[in-house]
């Protein structure tokens, strides 16, 4: 059964399905629909959790031992698979397949998936969980439906915000829902529950954050190290989720990488991709210090962190961030 993460409040309740695959490449969708999972889950008395980290070294014999082991104190229990390629092989789609022909009675399969392609919905492994399961899909919310899911997000903290705010929030976060959450959540901590206007943010913002994603980016572009380190360091005591710090630093090189395929037409890029014109010479000095490989290695490793920000990967985010940074700001 496949459902959209707002309908998953409501179908949840409705039975313990043997298994549930959230996938999709939203980081904040998905990690409410899974959160909301796992509760619902507890609260039925499946209190054991084992996590399955899939790679291309990984096992798949160890999801059907996982199934056929006893629980140590004969509990429920959850089994946990992270497959952030969304692609089992051929190996681990028979395994699914044959696990979900009878799954244990006293465990609960839960698929942490990446982004689910055409061809992985016409698979027999996908089918099948469809069938046995819930499937939820989480998609990033189109632009022209931004406003009114921002206007959601405020009303769960009892905030009545004006169009100014949704449209200043909108374009503040380029999309990232994750990013507007966290602005959002900043608000009621800030302002407390009610009305607020454009004045209030604005007043809000600029008092109160004394590190700033933007200012961390414009010191990566134009090379100032001592900067970044500091910067980083104060993101990260001040609470701000690396995933965000991650997604913007992935925009920017994602950039860098297409203006550096051909320079002699790089301030019309930078101009035709929106970026303000008090910034093009910061981009064009941090392309005069690297090649476009040095780009697309790094947009390679933004992955590699945005994987470990979603606990796909056992690493440490905010050390791998800084370690990209300064290979940004440096010179290659």
């Amino acid at each position: 059964m496949n459902v959209r993460p707002d309908q998953l409040p409501s179908t949840i309740t409705k039975k313990v399905y043997p298994v549930y695959m959230v996938s999709g490449d939203e980081p904040l969708q998905q990690m409410e629909s899974l959160d909301l999972i796992r509760t619902f889950l507890r609260e039925q008395d499946y209190s054991e959790r084992e996590v399955l980290d899939v790679d291309a070294q990984f096992d798949w014999q160890r999801l059907l031992d996982a199934a056929a082991s006893m629980s140590l104190f004969a509990t429920r229990r959850i089994v946990e698979l992270r497959l952030p390629s969304a692609k089992p092989g051929r190996q681990g789609s028979q395994i699914l397949k044959t696990y979900l022909l009878q799954p244990p009675e006293d465990t609960v399969l839960i698929i942490n998936a990446g982004k689910i392609d055409a061809n992985a919905k016409k698979s027999a492994w996908f089918k099948a969980i469809d069938q046995q399961g819930l499937v939820i899909q989480c998609w990033p919310v189109p632009i022209e439906k931004l406003g009114f899911w921002l206007k959601q997000r405020f009303a769960l903290r009892d905030i009545a915000a004006d169009n100014e705010v949704i449209a200043y929030i909108a374009q503040h976060v380029e999309g990232n829902l994750l990013a507007a959450d966290q602005e959002i959540e900043k608000l009621y901590l800030l302002l407390g529950p009610g009305k607020i206007t454009y004045a209030d943010v604005v007043e809000t913002i600029t008092s109160q954050s004394r590190y700033t994603v933007f200012e961390l980016l414009d010191m990566l572009l134009s090379g100032n190290k001592k900067r970044v380190v500091k910067i980083i360091a104060g993101l990260k005591a001040e609470g701000t989720l690396p995933i965000v710090v991650n997604w913007a630093l992935a925009k920017d090189i994602r950039l860098l990488a297409l203006v550096a395929a051909d320079m002699s037409s790089a301030e019309y890029k930078l101009k035709r991709s929106g970026v303000w014109q008090s910034r093009i010479n910061l981009f064009k000095s941090c392309l005069s210090r690297h090649r476009r490989r040095t780009f697309q290695l790094l947009l390679k490793r933004c992955s590699y962190i945005d994987a470990a920000s979603k606990g796909m990967i056992d690493a440490n985010v905010w050390d791998e961030i800084e370690r990209l940074c300064i290979r940004l700001a440096g010179k290659s």
